[in-house]
């Protein structure tokens, strides 16, 4: 049996972890032995395989990792840099990947922060979670001209998409305004949707510092800053004002206000002889009354304005 047009087809279709299968199968003699669907599951176990490797160097490739040689099975728990066996153990089990959360991973220069990052990117690139590694100096750098030349969409889309985001050498410098935005956007859009890593040497405490932002006031230092110095009485937290509905000025009532002056009384008779009230159920439309919300406004024509005497600003109507 000729079998190379058997396998030129099977590369022809892209199925080269079958061909290779078969090459082999052909030249051991116990394979003579094997059946028809035993032969046909090694050569489907082999494809698999093949393109389980084939996915897994690409999504590594892409990946960028500064140690991509970096393993979880190389770890050495016997350096002294406190490094707790049973918790980085169920981290390489990658659940708090499925789960998005995030990991932040601190300690000295030279601990091994940044290989010890790599090489549970390098787990979950092996259980088939894509992973993008960036250094957090040169992720600012690019974005910043990714601004410039357009590809600030596509970077973006690359940095929330993937399901682990690696940032690296996080701090000391300062963000500016245009590098916490951005970072701000990242987190953002990844918050629940991935996971993102950050290695530092700074501790958590002293990142709003590098942030270049001051942390939002809570409850308890609202009421220490709000309490009188000297007072005895207990500090309150502030409460938000609550919305105010914006309407016309209201004419206020004039009981138990003083009687009107006489050129007042005056001004208002003569308007109304110049313009005489209509009948209830009339359907005029010069007197016609409009309601905004629940202040009724009549308007009138363009004339000059009068001060009633109560504080208020008048109402002019064109």
């Amino acid at each position: 049996m000729l079998t190379h047009p058997t396998i030129e087809q099977l590369r022809a279709l892209k199925l080269d972890g079958m061909a290779e299968a078969f090459i082999e199968l052909q030249q051991q003699d116990q394979a003579r032995e094997l059946g028809h669907a035993e032969w046909l599951a090694l050569l489907l176990d082999r494809e698999a395989a093949s393109r389980g490797t084939r996915r897994y160097r690409t999504r590594l490739r892409a990946a960028k990792l500064r140690h991509g040689q970096a393993a979880i099975e190389d770890v050495d728990y016997r350096t002294p840099r406190r490094l707790d066996k049973v918790l980085f153990q169920q981290l390489a089990t990658c659940r708090w990947i499925a789960e998005a959360r995030n990991l932040l991973v601190t300690g000295k220069c030279g601990v091994g922060k940044s290989w010890l990052s790599c090489a549970l990117a390098q787990k979950a690139c092996r259980d088939g979670y894509t992973v993008y590694y960036a250094r957090a100096p040169r992720l600012f750098a690019d974005l910043e001209l990714a601004h410039g030349d357009g590809r600030f969409a596509r970077l973006f889309r690359m940095l929330t998409r993937v399901d682990l985001l690696l940032l690296d050498d996080w701090g000391p410098d300062r963000l500016t305004a245009n590098q916490r935005r951005d970072l701000m956007e990242i987190i953002e859009d990844r918050y629940g949707r991935g996971s993102t890593l950050i290695t530092s040497q700074l501790p958590v405490e002293a990142w709003h510092e590098v942030i270049g932002e001051p942390p939002l006031p809570t409850p308890s230092s609202i009421a220490s800053s709000t309490t009188p110095t000297g007072s005895h009485s207990k500090g309150r937290p502030c409460e938000s004002p609550r919305p105010t509905r914006m309407l016309l000025p209201q004419r206020q009532s004039r009981r138990g206000a003083p009687p009107r002056p006489s050129w007042q009384r005056e001004q208002r008779n003569e308007r109304r002889a110049e313009h005489p009230a209509r009948p209830r159920g009339s359907t005029g439309t010069s007197r016609a009354r409009r309601c905004v919300g629940h202040v009724a406004v009549t308007p009138r024509r363009a004339g000059p304005s009068y001060d009633y005497g109560d504080g208020l600003p008048p109402l002019n109507y064109a």
